[in-house]
């Protein structure tokens, strides 16, 4: 697994079995996903998803194992880890963000057995009587990700992100669970890899459950404060960073019917660069499936028309494409728009590095990697 350099080491009691059953890969298991392929936080030490049991999960969302099996069972997982381990994460991510019976009752399991709870759901676990009972008598925690600080915590927008000096590049996409954490992970190591010291802001619960050092889970806010909370981590990283460059998270798609966070992202970050990812195999919008998708060309005009910032690259998502189909969609996109096109899972990083120092050439300047 990836550990950002400036990340600490994780630390002891870290261990987590993450739940993500029938999930896994999809889009309602984008948490899952996420954690198995980047976590600062938590050691996974298997995925639980019944589907894909005895197939390693880096090797089924990558082709390149990782170590972490997909298990059948919370029973099996318990073997496999040998000790009851300190974590069970909820992996799925509905876009309702409700639990099942079914998955209650796996979670509720774990708690009886001594886990702790991490929960990205929009529905609070510790709100809920069974599970707080739960909790009481097995002497464990449940961490409600979305829960929002007080509304006396949190911040508008103030314009302090003008005092941020370093260029903001936000990735959006044109679609939700698209893979734009994915790419903003992959972007910030390739850039820390090359010198150009990176940090990742993040606006969604599975960043944040990842070990993010600086993040906000913007779907679970009163929108007055949303653009506001967003400046505010976006400060925050460059004043405890001093970083070169911040890249920022996406949510959504701006021009998605049920989600305004991409607007939101874009008011507060006040991003130079944005970075747009699409899947060119997608024929409907991933959960509203009434909806056709946006084509790229038309996600670019719509960001552009919206916000003072211009789109520096498009990143590919190659799901339901052979590999003649995705080269094709590359050469299709780059001659359209006249813009850096790859795929950040499938084609070297350098060419995401190549990406935003053509379009932030100062950037070739800046100093070897300082150790935090």
């Amino acid at each position: 697994m990836y550990a950002h350099p400036l990340s600490p080491a994780l630390p002891a009691g870290s261990t987590a079995i993450v739940y993500c059953e029938a999930q896994f890969g999809e889009q309602d298991g984008k948490t899952a996903n996420g954690l198995v392929r980047h976590s600062e936080k938590y050691e996974i030490l298997s995925v639980i998803d019944s589907r894909h049991a005895g197939v390693d999960s880096g090797s089924f969302l990558d082709g390149s194992a990782n170590g972490i099996p997909i298990l059948a069972s919370l029973r099996e997982a318990l073997s496999h880890a040998g000790r009851i381990p300190d974590y069970l994460i909820c992996g799925v991510a509905p876009a309702d963000g409700l639990l099942s019976d079914a998955q209650r009752i796996v979670l509720l399991d774990g708690i009886a057995r001594g886990m702790h709870i991490i929960n990205g759901l929009h529905e609070f676990l510790n709100d809920d009587p069974e599970f707080a009972a739960a909790a009481v008598l097995a002497s464990v925690t449940i961490t409600d990700v979305r829960r929002p600080k007080e509304k006396k915590d949190l911040h508008l927008f103030s314009g302090r992100i003008f005092d941020v000096t370093c260029p903001r590049i936000a990735v959006l996409g044109t679609d939700g669970a698209i893979g734009k954490r994915t790419t903003a992970t992959l972007l910030v190591t390739a850039l820390n890899d090359r010198g150009i010291r990176a940090v990742m802001v993040g606006t969604g619960q599975t960043t944040i459950i990842q070990g993010g050092r600086y993040g906000v889970a913007l779907d679970a806010l009163v929108p007055q404060f949303c653009s506001g909370e967003v400046e505010n981590q976006i400060v925050a990283a460059f004043e405890g960073e001093d970083p070169d460059i911040i890249i920022v998270e996406g949510q959504g798609a701006l021009s998605h019917p049920a989600y305004l966070t991409s607007a939101h992202i874009l008011r507060g970050s006040r991003p130079e660069g944005v970075i747009v990812q699409h899947a060119p195999g997608r024929r409907v919008l991933g959960d509203f499936p009434m909806m056709p998708m946006p084509t790229v060309s038309a996600e670019v005009a719509l960001i552009e028309a919206f916000a003072d910032t211009r789109v520096i690259g498009v990143t590919v998502n190659h799901e339901n494409l052979t590999g003649a189909q995705l080269a094709a969609a590359i050469d299709e996109i780059e001659l359209e728009l006249a813009v850096p096109t790859t795929d950040p899972l499938t084609r070297p990083a350098d060419e995401l590095v190549e990406m935003v120092l053509q379009a932030f050439p100062a950037l070739t300047a800046a100093p070897a990697f300082r150790a935090a």
